[in-house]
This record gives C-alpha cells, sequence and structure tokens, in this order.
C-alpha cells in the first residue's frame, strides 16, 4: 500500500506509514485505555466511594461516554478553523488534567464529574483522528487505513483490564487514573513532535455561526452520512452495552471474577485480528460487500447466541466464543460503515467527524445503558440489547442504499473531492 505525506501543507515533520499508524492509534487508545482499564476496578470504586446500588457503578464507564459526546460539534469547527495540531495539543491537555482529578476524587459524584471531563477532553482524539485519515485518503484506502488504526486501538482492550487488575494487585484504583495521564503525557510530546499537520489550507473554515451551521446541516443532510451514522449508533450501542455489562457479567452470571482479563482479552484480539483482515481485504471486495456483509453476520451471529442462552445451554465457554464472534462482525461493520459515512466529506471533515460523533456517542450511551440497566443476573437482557441492536443497525442500512447493498469496489457512485492528498 503506498503510502506518501509529501502533498501535505507545510514543512513540519514527515513520519513514515507506521509511525503514522502507530500514532494516531496510540491516540484513539486513550478513549479505550481510560474505559476498559477500570472494569475490574468498579468494585473496588463502589466499596471506596460507598456505591450502595451495584448497577450504579456503571456510571463510571457510561460517564465517560456521555462526555465524549458533548464536546465534539466544539472539537470539530475549532480544528476545521485552526489546523489539527493545536486544537489535539489542547484536548489532550485538558485530558491529563481531569485524569489527575479522578484520581484524586473523594466523592463518587466528584468522579463521575471528572469521568464526563475526561471524555469531554478526550473527544478530541476521535473527531481529529477520523479528520485526518480523510484528510489524507479517501474510499478504500480510507477504509484500509482506519482498520489499521482500529487494529492497533484493539489491542489495548486485550490489555487493559489485565493491566488494570495488575495496578490493583499494587496499589489502589486512584493509581489507574495517574497512569493513564502518564500515558497521556506520552502522546501529547510524540503527537508535539512528530504528527504533521494534515489541514490543506483550501478547507480552512471560518467560525461564523452560519457557517458551522451550514456545515452541521449538511453532514445530517447528506444521505450516506445520515443513514450510515445512525446505523453506527446502534451497532456501537452493542459495545457500549459489553463494556459496561461485562464485569457484571463474569463476576455474577458465570461466577468467574478471576477470569475477567481473560475474558476480555479472548473477546478483543479476535476484533483486533479482523481489523487487520478488514485492511487487506476491503480493497478487493470494497465497502459495501464487506461492511453489509459484516452487518448481516452481526444480526445471525447475535441471534445464535440468544438461542443458545434461551435453550439453557449458556456457558462461559460458549459465551466467549460466540460473543468473539460477534465483535468480529463488530469489527468490520464499524469500520467501513464509518467510512461510508465520512465518504463525502472531505471539505468539511472535522466539522463532519464531530457531528457523526455526537450523534453516534450519545446515542450509543443510551442505547448501552439502557441495555446495562436490565441486567438482572443472568445473559438474556445483555443478548437480547445485542441481537435488537444488530438487527436496527442493518435495517438502518438497507433503508440508506437499498440499490446498493453489498456493491462490489467497481460499482463507483461516490462523489470524489477535488482533493486526494495522500496515493495509497
Amino acid at each position: 500500500m503506498p503510502f506518501s505525506l509529501h502533498n501535505l501543507p507545510g514543512s513540519g515533520p514527515r513520519p513514515g506509514p507506521r509511525e503514522v499508524i502507530a500514532l494516531l492509534a496510540g491516540l484513539m487508545a486513550l478513549n479505550a485505555f481510560a474505559i476498559d482499564a477500570m472494569i475490574p476496578a468498579l468494585p473496588d470504586i463502589g466499596r471506596s466511594l460507598h456505591v450502595t446500588h451495584e448497577n450504579d457503578r456503571q456510571l463510571v464507564v457510561v460517564a465517560y461516554f456521555l462526555g465524549f459526546a458533548s464536546t465534539q460539534l466544539f472539537w470539530g469547527p475549532l480544528a476545521d478553523r485552526f489546523g489539527r495540531k493545536p486544537i489535539l495539543a489542547a484536548g489532550v491537555a485538558l485530558y491529563i488534567l481531569f485524569s489527575l482529578l479522578c484520581a484524586f476524587a473523594w466523592t463518587f459524584p466528584l468522579l463521575i464529574a471528572g469521568r464526563v471531563a475526561m471524555g469531554a477532553s478526550a473527544a478530541v482524539t476521535r473527531v481529529l483522528v477520523v479528520a485526518m485519515v480523510r484528510d489524507l485518503f479517501e474510499g478504500e484506502a480510507m477504509a484500509r487505513i482506519m482498520s489499521l488504526v482500529f487494529m492497533v486501538f484493539m489491542v489495548v482492550p486485550v490489555l487493559a483490564p489485565s493491566i488494570g487488575q495488575l495496578i490493583l494487585a499494587f496499589g489502589p484504583w486512584r493509581a489507574i487514573f495517574i497512569l493513564l495521564a502518564v500515558y497521556a503525557v506520552v502522546m501529547l510530546v510524540w503527537a508535539s513532535l512528530r504528527l504533521p499537520e494534515t489541514l490543506h489550507p483550501e478547507y480552512r473554515r471560518s467560525l461564523d455561526l452560519k457557517e458551522i451551521a451550514g456545515a452541521i446541516g449538511a453532514t445530517v443532510k447528506e444521505p450516506l452520512s445520515r443513514g450510515y451514522t445512525l446505523a453506527l449508533t446502534v451497532t456501537f450501542g452493542a459495545l457500549v452495552a459489553y463494556i459496561s455489562s461485562i464485569q457484571q457479567i463474569v463476576f455474577e452470571a458465570f461466577d468467574a471474577p478471576g477470569a475477567l482479563g481473560l475474558v476480555f482479552g479472548a473477546i478483543a484480539a479476535p476484533m483486533a485480528l479482523a481489523s487487520w483482515t478488514n485492511a487487506r481485504v476491503v480493497g478487493r471486495f470494497g465497502l459495501r460487500r464487506v461492511g453489509h456483509g459484516a452487518a448481516v453476520a452481526f444480526v445471525l451471529v447475535t441471534l445464535t447466541h440468544l438461542a443458545i442462552a434461551l435453550a439453557g445451554a449458556e456457558s462461559l465457554a460458549a459465551f466467549i466464543v460466540l460473543q468473539a464472534l460477534t465483535m468480529v462482525c463488530f469489527a468490520f461493520a464499524s469500520s467501513n460503515l464509518g467510512t461510508l459515512a465520512m465518504d463525502r466529506m472531505a471539505s468539511i471533515a472535522g466539522t463532519a467527524s464531530s457531528v457523526q460523533g455526537v450523534m453516534g456517542t450519545v446515542g450509543a450511551a443510551i442505547i448501552g445503558y439502557a441495555i446495562g440497566q436490565g441486567f438482572d443476573g443472568t445473559v438474556l437482557p445483555f443478548l437480547s440489547g445485542m441481537a435488537a441492536c444488530a438487527v436496527i443497525g442493518l435495517v438502518l442500512i438497507i433503508l440508506t442504499e437499498p440499490k446498493r447493498l453489498f456493491a462490489g469496489p467497481s460499482a463507483g457512485g461516490e462523489q470524489r473531492e477535488p482533493h486526494a492528498p495522500v496515493e495509497a
């Protein structure tokens, strides 16, 4: 896959493709680490901060997602006006401060407020990583790069719960937040020194409210942007439900608290492999054929898993295998559907990424929280919610492009933007 940065504006650094992918993935991983490292600490946090209702501990996860959604419309227009690098640096710096606030929170409400603020700060990475990839790539090339970014990003969920458990073996849960702050400092320095500015001068936009509103309206009105964003919203709702519920499922439904790290890793590792595979196959088979096929598989696997549980044949081993297959389908679907949502958004990539991110994150957080609150000591509410998300997501895809389902790469029809600054 040829990769060139010689057409980027300015005279900044020109890192190689592997470093760019690793850097972008590391920035995205700030979020995965902030969420997944918390999971084994939820019981300790509950005891330390006197949380009486066990399901309320899920707010530590859900609050982050809500904060993550709250500021994306703020970061996107700023990045379209001032460039990607300075806005990214500001967001990561705030993330460091709020991580330290969480580390020293003395009440549960203060911790939740800190988690909202952490998510609000870290939202800059979601908006700008997607925008920067869109600055540099389009079509199947964009899907390949996003898959590689998500492959590295998904390695973090394999490691994060085990790292969290390791920290808890030697220190309090507060040490996890200190480690998050240290990791963010490393990423801030690395990005400041090596990340090029990817926003092209002709795509810079003013902060005029009418212009911002116009870009927001264009993002919502564009059929692919709107339809695929809604499909991704319910798809990511299933992911939020999984992250929010997995600790209780392993601890209570299967009575295997010591297996949490193993379960999480065994489910997350195939997701990373699926992203790597997607990067290899999407150029050959096309965004729609792979993404739509994965959405169909998502439905079939979740319904099969639900049927097995309803039949009373569920076990921890079966849960791991079938949930891993579910998340493989999720990985294939999310990378390609997200690319299709951004395909026509090059000239307003920062704002479009933020609008899509707000819609997706708020919706996913609400859906995931609703599913998580249904936990009753069994896996049935969770599996029912997953299956419902899969079915609704597929219906939304069909409604978005009923005449182009499973279309291959030669189908054409995408509106190509005048700039394709990086060859891939």
